[in-house]
């Protein structure tokens, strides 16, 4: 990437060899670890060392955590990260095809290379800041090598923990040969002697078996935007034919029946659900399929998706799956359901965007509670903020009152990215410098105008 992008960023500090966050209150989403109203966490060498009352630790960097809430870094298993710096240009947007008129169809087949590192750099930092220390950058853009090379590189400086499942392009002309073994290319260059590295790699793609088979030669998960009721009819060929695994994560899932979810089951297969970009988009019946899910024995993560309609944070994400799931057990009674689910709580939406989210990423065993042996991602909210205190229920507040500007600290594999309320290591004047000129070449090149005021976003291009 250009110099003038990566002075954007500081180069990532080394991970603190020992840290003790003191006088939390702890959300361990670990039954054996347990809750505790005012615990320490020890962090050592990027793990969780232990979680419990009046730890000690010689020479480690302390946290004052007191009037805090601890959880664990929330996962966003679903998000198309290169288009970050289209936010919000289609608020009213009603279909997929609405969608798609304000990316692929238009912007995407004019993004370089460094609007790719802005765009997943600009979503990767925002993660962090509202607590998100995992995502699935689902990078469906990777017009180039160079294209795929600077999405990886932005989320390497920016120090989230990803997993990049490069795409290829929905429209436009792009570098068809180099798509075959890029992916290849990109586990030599990035992945290979990084096994463990925060960044790890996948594949996007449709129902295809033969690029499917690719990625399985590689060892990399497969990451499919699956729409059940109108896919589900190849789900029982692909099964016959062992093309179904653990290895596979299916987006959306919305209207499979169960003929298809118990194939998904059997398979293996993981899942996760999108809220609001369903009900958003009116996708299917506009309904998110989490509930579907459990019923069928799969406990899928949650998803933000994109941000060209609304924001990128997972506390929305909870509190729309918590009333969406409310309605659907309303509307189950007042059919005459008498065996509709029971209403969900708090704590199971928090396990969906942490714990959940984690296996969706097939990162369970490293992530996703505040187990000791596990990476130390940790993300601590500030319970004495004004819109927070008091704290009569913890795992209530989180869920449905914290917001990104409660967020003190956010710490990623035991490095310290978020402190104060502040994301460090970026020179926030020429951050905002690099987006400008992003919007600026992508705007002209689709030939749009900026309206702040628009109801609508007017197609541009439509093939």
């Amino acid at each position: 990437m250009p110099d003038q992008h990566r002075q954007i960023l500081a180069p990532l500090p080394a991970a603190s060899s020992r840290i003790l966050v003191r006088g939390a209150t702890v959300i361990s989403m670990d039954s054996e670890v347990g809750n505790l109203p005012q615990g320490d966490i020890l962090i050592v060498d990027g793990a969780v060392a232990a979680v419990g009352l009046h730890l000690e630790a010689e020479g480690a960097e302390v946290i004052d955590a007191a009037n805090m809430i601890a959880i664990p870094g929330m996962v966003d298993t679903h998000r198309h990260s290169w288009e970050g710096q289209l936010r919000r240009i289609n608020s009213n947007a009603a279909s997929l095809e609405d969608y798609c008129n304000a990316t692929h169809f238009s912007f995407a087949k004019y993004y370089r290379p460094r609007d790719i590192y802005v765009g997943n750099m600009i979503t990767a930092l925002s993660c962090i800041d509202a607590g998100i220390t995992t995502v699935i950058d689902n990078s469906h853009n990777s017009r180039t090598a160079a294209h795929s090379d600077a999405a990886v590189e932005a989320l390497l400086d920016t120090g989230i923990r990803a997993v990049h499942a490069a795409g290829a392009p929905v429209s436009g002309t792009w570098d068809t040969a180099h798509w075959q073994g890029n992916l290849a290319r990109l586990q030599d260059k990035y992945f290979k002697n990084h096994p463990d590295g925060l960044v790890t790699l996948a594949m996007m793609a449709q129902l295809e078996p033969d690029q499917w088979a690719v990625a399985r030669e590689l060892g990399i998960p497969i990451v499919t935007e699956f729409f059940g009721g109108g896919m589900a009819a190849e789900l029982d060929d692909l099964h016959r034919k062992n093309l179904l695994g653990p290895d596979n994560i299916f987006n959306h899932c919305t209207c499979l029946p169960d003929a298809g979810w118990k194939i998904l089951r059997e398979a293996g297969v993981r899942v996760n659900v999108c809220p609001r970009s369903d009900a958003h988009y009116g996708i299917e019946d506009g309904m998110y399929a989490w509930q579907a899910a459990l019923h069928h024995g799969i406990r899928p993560g949650l998803s933000v998706d994109n941000e060209t309609s609304y924001s990128g944070d997972m506390f929305m994400e909870m509190r729309v799956a918590f009333y969406l799931q409310r309605v659907i057990g309303a509307s189950r009674r007042l059919g005459g359901h008498h065996h509709a689910e029971a209403p969900t709580n708090a704590f199971r939406l928090l396990e969906a965007a942490t714990i959940d989210g984690a296996a969706c990423a097939g990162l369970g065993h490293r992530i996703g509670s505040l187990t000791p042996g596990k990476q130390a991602d940790v993300v601590l909210i500030r319970a004495d903020d004004l819109n927070l205190y008091p704290v009569n229920n913890a795992i209530g507040t989180v869920v449905h009152a914290a917001e990104r500007s409660n967020i003190d600290t956010v710490i990623v594999g035991g490095r310290i990215r978020k402190r104060g309320g502040v994301v460090l290591g970026v020179d926030r004047e020429k951050l905002r410098s690099v987006i400008d000129e992003s919007c600026t070449h992508l705007f002209n090149a689709a030939g749009y105008q900026p309206d702040p005021f628009a109801e609508s976003f007017a197609p541009i291009h439509l093939a």
